[in-house]
């Protein structure tokens, strides 16, 4: 138990993603599931930090009598992942303000049967 009870970081990771999954799959509007979107990808980046994170490591500058350093390439991961987050989220945004001008709705059941009507 206590095992299980010492991981509660990958606890977190999970129900985040597990969150962000049921938001995007279960909800029509678009603004919902870009949220959910991030909230999945925020617990990718809490995933990636944890496995970066070394017991008892510093950070990797060379000094004497240290013997055990942390990784620096997931947080270098991470940040740009970060980047590439927040313009893929600018630019999700800015597709649904065109959707929401051209049909008139974020609902992407109504945005099907507009769709649909404009086809026939």
């Amino acid at each position: 138990m206590k095992t299980i009870l010492g991981l509660y970081n990958y606890w977190i990771v999970i129900f985040l993603m597990m969150t962000g999954f049921y938001i995007v799959i279960s909800r029509g509007n678009l603004i919902k599931k870009v949220i959910g979107l991030n909230i999945f990808q925020t617990s990718v980046f809490l995933l990636y930090i944890t496995i970066g994170k070394v017991r008892g490591g510093t950070a990797p500058i060379l000094e004497e009598g240290v013997k055990v350093y942390s990784h620096p390439l997931p947080s270098v991961l991470i940040l740009t992942a970060i980047v590439v987050g927040v313009a893929t989220t600018a630019m999700a945004l800015a597709l649904i303000v065109r959707i929401k001008e051209s049909y008139g709705t974020i609902e992407e059941d109504e945005i099907r049967e507009r769709d649909v009507e404009r086809e026939a």
